[in-house]
């Protein structure tokens, strides 16, 4: 079967790889259409890997692994590629990201993939192939993970510092929400997609003080959000000055050590600050419940490739100038 492979220092190729074999509790499934994350952007840009780093896709199951209960070959299904052990707490919950020996199904860009069987949601046949892909990995399971960690109900306005695909993913469904988002981004790509999606104020901080502009579009209080979607240090920075008293900041970007000051983050003025990765398996049903409410998912895609143009897509990904990109195979 052919296969994505990150050659490093942004150069992808399509190779030829032996087709995998499910195992104890697994699948294959003969991909549809397999979507891009930033995440993949660090390994792509610098030196590669063996394989790729796809984890978002969905499919045909063609093959059952030992054990597999519950799923058929011929079954369509979205898969999220953290998995749990199934016999924990947390996996009784479908927490499976809070699961101590849960597992890891990556490589999806490739004709097949394997993913685990309690890891595959069915997708329904009123669900699009794009729409699914979306919800049943982090395209829109960590906007949707993330507005569950908003604690205070009367929350209004939601500041996302960084309009990649989750922070436009965030724009989406905060908006569809009833809160009035605002965007900041470097990229005047990004934020036309931004206010495409939603946000009711873009500002892009090379040419504007954006922290000034929000306190001024709030009379001076700040947001009573901060969603950091950039995995920068100056935007996790950011969110903490763009909050009013007493708000909250919700990481979403991964990164390293970042110099905070406890008493005027926090102390000072009741910061509260949450993390939120990924998403709940069980969470499914309820985006797939929006979705089927009118909340249009699919259109965090702005552009899709045939999986042969990889390169091309990740090109156009890595430029910043694009929403969500997507590989589809034959």
């Amino acid at each position: 079967m052919n296969s994505v492979r990150f050659a490093g220092h942004g150069k992808i190729e399509i190779v030829e790889v032996p087709r995998p074999v499910p195992g104890q509790g697994e699948v294959l499934v003969k991909t549809v259409v397999s979507a891009i994350c930033g995440s993949e952007l660090p390994c792509y840009r610098n030196d590669g890997m063996a394989g790729n780093g796809g984890h978002e896709a969905a499919g045909i199951i063609t093959e059952l692994g030992n054990g597999v209960a519950g799923l058929s070959i011929g079954d369509r299904v979205g898969v999220s590629a953290i998995s749990g052990c199934g016999h924990c707490e947390y996996c009784e919950k479908l927490q499976y990201t809070w699961c101590k020996n849960r597992a890891f199904h990556g490589n999806m860009h490739a004709e097949y993939f394997l993913a685990a069987a309690n890891g595959c949601h069915i997708l329904p046949p009123d669900i699009n192939w794009n729409t699914g892909v979306l919800i049943s990995g982090d395209g829109m399971g960590v906007p949707y993970h993330t507005s569950t960690k908003i604690i205070a109900s009367d929350v209004q306005i939601v500041a996302i510092f960084g309009a990649g695909p989750i922070g436009l993913g965030n724009i989406m469904l905060e908006s569809r929400l009833g809160r009035k988002t605002i965007a900041v981004d470097i990229s005047p790509a990004r934020l036309k997609f931004a206010e495409q999606f939603g946000a009711v104020l873009t500002l892009n901080p090379t040419q504007c003080d954006a922290i000034a502009e929000i306190k001024k579009y709030t009379s001076g209080n700040g947001a009573d959000i901060g969603i950091e979607a950039a995995g920068i240090k100056s935007t996790a920075l950011n969110c903490f000055d763009a909050v009013k008293t007493g708000g909250q900041v919700i990481f979403n970007g991964e990164q390293g050590e970042v110099p905070l000051s406890i008493s005027d983050c926090f102390i000072r003025r009741d910061i509260t600050a949450t993390g939120s990765w990924f998403y709940h398996f069980g969470e499914y049903d309820r985006m797939l419940e929006m979705c089927r409410n009118g909340f249009q998912a699919q259109e965090l895609i702005s552009a899709e490739f045939p999986f042969e143009k990889a390169a091309e897509a990740y090109a156009l990904f890595a430029s910043g100038k694009s929403a969500k990109v997507v590989l589809k195979y034959a």
